[in-house]
């Protein structure tokens, strides 16, 4: 079972909030941020309510200080559960264009710079056949990062994205 424990105060102090699931707005359990705790499991926490705002991929491990999982403030709203899967179970489709338009690509490996291996740093569309990836923002993955799961994203804004602009994906493993 997963556990992550939200810290309202730096080093694990303060009022604090335990979590197992998916939680889509913890404001009414905690008010900030300064610490998190994953016991089990791997998470996704973000800044803002219902999954939306700047992303962070948390393991098992501790987390003292907000800066520990890259985080600019103390503000953590919501977070997701993130299953881990097998090797062998990832595939995604890439499309150039909304709604599955223009050429497709196949991935089912990790592709540390998009322009290198396919020529664009545009994905306007995807549908995930399986695994759990993230699409990060620069190449060699940096910068700001999307959970993308299982299922169709239409245009870029379903993942949560501000542009279309992928400069690097990962497949989430064990």
């Amino acid at each position: 079972m997963e556990k992550i424990v939200f810290y309202e105060d730096k080093n694990f102090e303060g009022h604090q909030y335990e979590c197992s699931g998916d939680c889509g707005d913890m404001l009414c359990y905690v008010n900030r941020c300064n610490s998190i705790s994953v016991e089990s499991g791997c998470f996704m926490v973000y800044e803002q309510p219902h999954y939306k705002g700047q992303q962070y991929m948390l393991r098992k491990g501790q987390y003292p200080v907000y800066d520990c999982w890259l985080g600019k403030n103390d503000s953590v709203c919501s977070c997701r559960v993130i299953p881990m899967t097998q090797e062998s179970l990832h595939e995604m489709k890439l499309f150039e264009r909304i709604e599955y338009g223009g050429q497709m690509k196949d991935l089912v490996e990790d592709c540390p710079n998009m322009m290198a291996m396919f020529h664009t740093n545009n994905i306007f569309s995807c549908k995930v056949i399986g695994g759990n990836w993230l699409f990060y923002e620069h190449s060699n993955y940096r910068g700001r990062m999307y959970l993308i799961r299982p299922g169709e994203y239409t245009r870029f804004t379903e993942w949560g994205g501000k542009s279309a602009r992928v400069g690097s994906i990962k497949r989430i493993l064990d």
